[in-house]
């Protein structure tokens, strides 16, 4: 059986740690030709050792004799104290120098000493213990660009930690098994409710509702309600298993009021609001609107709902400011009303509402229009005494004395 080799791979970000001094590891996923996928960490001097045991094993692809036969890239030498500054903008060059090492010949990219760098060793997927007193801080890259030059990266971004509100088992080798309590750290919202997290030293998918943030119920970044709606067009047909939920099918085309972070948004289809999962949905006239959802693992079911999730542990005593589906109908109702799109509704108590058993429609007399309400009379003195309290009668006394 022929050895495996790498075929990809991507440097994620860099992590500064305190233990036992401080000092920063690249986060670098690697994936394999048995289609395998591993998280490693390495320091940017092994990795530079790495490159000159490299250059030595092949002189002449190094330029080491004639300059002009060089193919393998160049890394620059460590500086002699590593900062965060040297750190954040040496990714580049790290992912560039990554990217064309493995277009090098197979002889070199898929050479021993490739294959045992970039193998996963026991320390990735066991970190040292932490500071007692400081926790590891992760900075990632952000994928919107494309990394070739130092001047095209953005500043770290640090991730968010999130607690975990119940226990989670994983339904795929691509998600994560979660413990109520446990912290994780998100490295990407994906729109469909399921989120990429770190926990530890394993990294995989979880859903956004078995997840709360810490510093309160609500989450921050989850915007307002948009009554005038977007078009999405259904992708994949769905029956609704809750009352709030709304039954579609394919090709139906409907309006989000309302999107939510936990992956069920909340649309419009005529007067009707309800839940549908947005993984089901496409905005009209576009492909796929998220273009994170390519590198996902293509799913048979939506996440699940934070309102099915039994035994739930909260660590803050006021639950989520969550909007009914009735508070959602009817702000809808009002806006489509307000744009001409839905007739005035009649006023309950109106003549206009009243409907006979048969059908039809009262149609009020002349002489009921023409006739005023009758005002009643005033009550008599010893009635409003009757019917008033013992205090008040007392004090009624006392003032007439």
């Amino acid at each position: 059986m022929a050895d495996t080799y790498v075929r990809h791979v991507e440097l994620l970000g860099f992590e500064k740690r305190f233990y036992p001094s401080q000092h920063y590891v690249y986060m670098i996923l690697v994936k394999w030709s048995d289609q395998s996928e591993k998280l490693i960490y390495r320091r940017y001097p092994e990795i530079h050792t790495f490159h000159k045991t490299l250059k030595e094993m092949f002189p002449i692809e190094a330029g080491d004799i004639d300059a002009k036969d060089r193919i393998i890239p160049s890394l620059p030498a460590p500086k002699w104290l590593d900062s965060q500054r040297t750190t954040e903008t040496r990714q580049g060059t790290l992912a560039e120098y990554c990217r064309s090492l493995l277009n090098l010949p197979p002889k070199i990219s898929r050479c021993q000493l490739v294959r045992s760098f970039f193998k996963v060793r026991p320390e990735d997927e066991t970190p040292p213990a932490p500071h007692p007193f400081k926790r590891n801080e992760t900075y990632v890259m952000t994928r919107d660009r494309v990394r070739t030059t130092t001047s095209e990266i953005t500043g770290p971004i640090m991730l968010d930690s999130y607690r975990v509100i119940a226990n989670y088992s994983k339904s795929s080798k691509y998600e994560l098994n979660l413990k109520a309590g446990d912290l994780v750290d998100i490295v990407e919202k994906s729109p469909n409710g399921w989120w990429f997290c770190q926990h530890e030293a394993q990294r995989g998918w979880a859903p956004a509702a078995y997840l709360e943030p810490l510093d309160g119920p609500d989450e921050s970044e989850e915007p307002e309600p948009n009554y005038a709606g977007e078009l999405y067009k259904i992708t994949k047909a769905y029956k609704a298993v809750e009352d709030d939920e709304l039954t579609l099918e394919v090709g139906e085309t409907i309006e989000v009021i309302h999107k939510l972070l936990d992956g069920w948004w909340v649309v419009r289809k005529g007067e009707e609001t309800g839940y549908y999962p947005s993984m089901f949905l496409c905005r009209t006239g576009q492909k796929k609107e998220v273009e994170a959802e390519k590198a996902v693992v293509r799913r048979e079911t939506p996440p699940p709902r934070r309102s099915t999730i039994r035994n739930a542990q909260s660590i803050h005593t006021k639950g989520r400011q969550r909007i009914s589906q009735d508070s959602y109908r009817r702000q809808s109702r009002r806006f489509l009303q307000q744009r001409g799109r839905l007739p005035s509704q009649p006023r309950k108590n109106s003549r206009a509402a009243l409907v006979e058993k048969n059908g039809d429609t009262a149609v009020p007399t002349k002489d009921e229009e023409k006739k005023t309400p009758v005002i009643p009379p005033r009550p008599s003195q010893e009635l409003i005494m009757e019917r008033c309290t013992e205090n008040t009668r007392k004090r009624i006394s006392i003032h007439a004395n």
